[in-house]
């Protein structure tokens, strides 16, 4: 089989399992890919959407605003090519010598480090989350310090310190996001939302 027909296979065998789901025609195509992703129907269940996440994630793409993610996996993941051709980045800080120095120096983590870095680059853009706790807690900080000003958060911390808290923290926020409920997330998670946002931002055009 060619990837293509892989994937018009995989939707259609999602969508026969996941029924009827009630996701609108704005949301479903970002659950259905993260369930694609992942093979886990309970993102259906978990999945969180502030009521303007898709609109301001699709603008800030075809604005050419700038993805910011906290892992090298995310960003491997993410369609760049696309990103690009808006006119935008994506960064990950995570890796920088610089950012592994200074945590070390100062005991924190690389991910809250790199939160810092991407103040100026996330300007307007999103911020992808799939892995660390504390990077999305101290991005929370930033937004609540108006030290940092991204259009949408996408917040998929996964583990079993602080990934479900700092997720219900977010939930709180008046800020645009996409989350989940829950322990579970993950780098891939977070691609997929962004690879979503960047087909409808392609569509939009």
């Amino acid at each position: 089989m060619k990837p293509q027909d892989i994937e018009t296979m995989s939707f259609q065998i999602i969508e026969s399992e996941a029924g009827n789901h009630g996701f609108s025609d704005e949301h479903w195509p970002i659950v259905r890919r993260m369930v694609h992703t992942s093979a886990d129907f309970e993102y259906i269940k978990s999945i969180r959407f502030h009521p303007d996440a898709v609109a301001a994630g699709v603008a800030a793409i075809r604005a050419g605003k700038n993805i910011i993610t906290d892992t090298t996996m995310a960003l491997s993941g993410i369609r760049k090519a696309s990103i690009n051709g808006f006119g935008g980045q994506v960064f990950c800080h995570v890796a920088d010598p610089e950012i592994s120095r200074k945590a070390k120096e100062q005991g924190v983590t690389r991910s809250r480090l790199a939160v810092d870095e991407a103040t100026s680059d996330m300007d307007g853009g999103i911020y992808a989350i799939g892995n660390a706790p504390t990077a999305l807690l101290r991005l929370m900080e930033l937004i609540r310090e108006k030290k940092a000003t991204p259009a949408l958060v996408l917040g998929f911390p996964v583990g079993f310190v602080n990934a479900a808290e700092s997720k219900a923290e977010l939930l709180d926020m008046d800020i645009p996001y996409i989350t989940n409920v829950g322990r579970k997330g993950g780098s891939n998670i977070a691609a997929a939302v962004v690879n979503a946002l960047i087909i409808m931002a392609e569509s939009a055009h």
